[in-house]
């Protein structure tokens, strides 16, 4: 099989390891998140953020990573300096060998968007969109992925750039008896500008495309939701029922669109993990729509929360869940959670203590003794 998939996930891997719109903020949740975040350094305000990122195609669901904090500040926390010194060393070998360095990839994004049913009603997978930017370029990274790929990935001119595609043959077998995996068995890369590449299925990359020359953006009111605390390790945003909606036909079929008839944002979401000098902090809302719709919800959310954590009999795990705060706020949701950060270095030091004593506890295997066999002679 080519070497591009794992080229491609490597690149995708190295920057994670290092939605559709919800309403916009309320100053509550403004100044919540705020306070939590401490303050925001002149050059990862939430303005710069969403400016950065405004070229993106639409997304139901969109995920945004931090890499350049993931790195600086989780990983030296949680790794042994040795190992630390290891990662940079090796990050050092893919800048001279790939020319990008992990530590100057300034966000990765994957994002998801649903389709609406085809012409004659059937499902059609959802398609998914990775896309990285920072101090490497783009058009570098293009050309090793071509030579990674050993002659299979082929170009298309689309508008003003030219991707590369290529077709996942196992996939291809497999689709044969799972049309569901139809969406999959082409995979694309794509040069968006000088410092930014995306990879994803063809459509999308498109779309991706389309949105760099002003087609069908994704909206400044998702970006606002999903970097509501611009300091996020990690944030989320989404939509689950308008996905639903577009997937199975309520707004209409790839030919024949349908005036939708629930304009409700309910369940749509937005949950971001982010950290401060001491914990780690969890913050979410969901859109219930109305005041007595939150309350609900809330009540329902906080019982089988409560009866979680009376069900798990590890204590750790019944201590991080009892740190988990639901409210209803309004016509939201909210989650909160604070975990001290060294809560989570103790259970990773216990969990690797079990793995070493179990692993240092297993009998060696001895060596089986062959029987030797006389043979009869006979006389």
């Amino acid at each position: 099989m080519s070497k591009l998939p794992y080229f491609l996930a490597a690149f995708l891997l190295v920057g994670l390891l290092t939605g559709a719109p919800l309403q916009a903020q309320t100053p509550a949740m403004t100044a919540a998140t705020t306070a939590s975040a401490g303050t925001v350094s002149p050059s990862s305000t939430s303005a710069q953020i969403v400016n950065s990122l405004a070229n993106l195609p639409e997304a139901d669901t969109i995920i945004y990573v931090n890499p350049q904090r993931i790195l600086n500040e989780v990983v030296p926390k949680f790794m042994p300096a040795k190992d630390v010194e290891g990662m940079r060393k090796g990050f050092e070998e893919v800048r001279k060998n790939a020319g990008i360095d992990p530590t100057k990839v300034d966000y990765i994004v994957i994002a998801v968007r649903f389709k609406k049913p085809t012409a004659d009603l059937n499902f059609q997978a959802p398609e998914f969109l990775a896309v990285a930017s920072g101090d490497f370029s783009a058009d570098s990274l293009l050309v090793l992925a071509r030579m990674a790929s050993q002659g299979k990935l082929r170009d298309e001119k689309y508008g003003t750039k030219t991707l590369g595609l290529m077709t996942i043959d196992p996939l291809v077998k497999m689709a044969e008896k799972n049309p569901l995996l139809k969406s999959f068995t082409e995979v694309g890369i794509v040069s968006l500008s000088a410092n930014t590449i995306a990879v994803g299925t063809p459509g999308y990359l498109r779309a991706a495309v389309d949105a760099g020359d002003g087609k069908n953006r994704i909206s400044t009111e998702t970006l606002n939701l999903l970097v509501r605390d611009p300091k996020a390790l990690i944030s989320v945003a989404g939509a689950p029922w308008h996905s639903f909606a577009k997937s199975f036909g309520m707004l209409g079929t790839e030919t024949t669109a349908r005036e939708p008839r629930c304009e409700s944002k309910i369940g749509d979401f937005y949950v971001a993990l982010t950290m401060d000098a001491t914990n780690f902090m969890l913050r979410g809302v969901s859109n219930a729509d109305n005041p007595d719709t939150a309350k609900i919800i809330s009540r329902l959310y906080s019982g089988l929360l409560a009866y979680a954590t009376q069900s798990i009999p590890d204590a750790t795990a019944q201590s991080l869940l009892k740190n988990i705060a639901i409210t209803a706020e309004g016509d939201e949701v909210r989650l909160n959670a604070d975990v001290p950060q060294q809560t989570i270095v103790e259970l990773i030091q216990q969990q690797m203590t079990k793995k070493a004593v179990s692993s240092s506890t297993e009998p060696e295997k001895q060596p089986v003794k062959k029987r030797r066999i006389r043979r009869r002679t006979h006389k």
